[in-house]
């Protein structure tokens, strides 16, 4: 029998994450962690970014305890920095699980599209994103690499001040809102 893995849903907004989350979902067994779910039932029409991160350290530390137990875990947050990735990556090789990532990209005009239709249909699953933040977080976002997306590429040392990549997935999703 193998171990469990953790499965990394990685984009932008309306790329189609949570699809494919729910997908990994309902095929490999997995418990899915969708952010905007857990923050649309706790603060409504609120999306404050204080709480966003707190429900992230949250929800990564569900997903670690799953994996500890054997369970497959999909985490759908966008994950748009490599070392967020670095970080879940590592923390699933220290408990022995497999890591899948998978990268979820549309074009500029398909994503506003999707977006503007989910906005339509469903508001209570969303909020409003303007161009300019989609053209702001499209400017942002570190697109994984072939390696990563393969697993063929190690994981790096954590950044500088950080001896270990726990360190720094604590002081990136820190534990309550100060």
């Amino acid at each position: 029998m193998t171990g469990p893995t953790l499965y990394l849903t990685v984009g932008l907004p309306g790329t189609g994450k949570t699809t494919e989350a729910r997908r990994i979902e309902v095929e490999e067994k997995a418990l899915r962690l969708t952010k905007d779910e857990w923050v649309k039932a706790l603060y409504g029409l609120a999306n404050p970014p204080s709480a966003s991160d707190v429900i992230e350290g949250r929800l990564i530390e569900i997903a670690l305890r799953a994996l500890e137990l054997g369970i497959n875990v999909v985490i759908d947050f966008g994950l748009w920095s490599r070392e967020e990735r670095s970080a879940l990556r590592q923390a699933a090789a220290d408990l022995g699980a497999a890591v899948v990532m998978r990268y979820c990209e549309l074009t500029p005009a398909e994503q506003r599209r999707r977006l503007d239709r989910r906005q339509a249909e469903e508001p209570h699953t969303t909020w409003h994103m303007s161009d300019e933040e989609l053209a702001t977080w499209a400017a942002v976002i570190e697109v994984p690499t072939p390696g990563e997306l393969d697993g063929s590429e190690g994981v790096n040392d954590p950044p500088e001040g950080f001896s270990t990549w726990g360190e720094w997935r604590r002081h990136r999703w820190p534990p309550s809102i100060s």
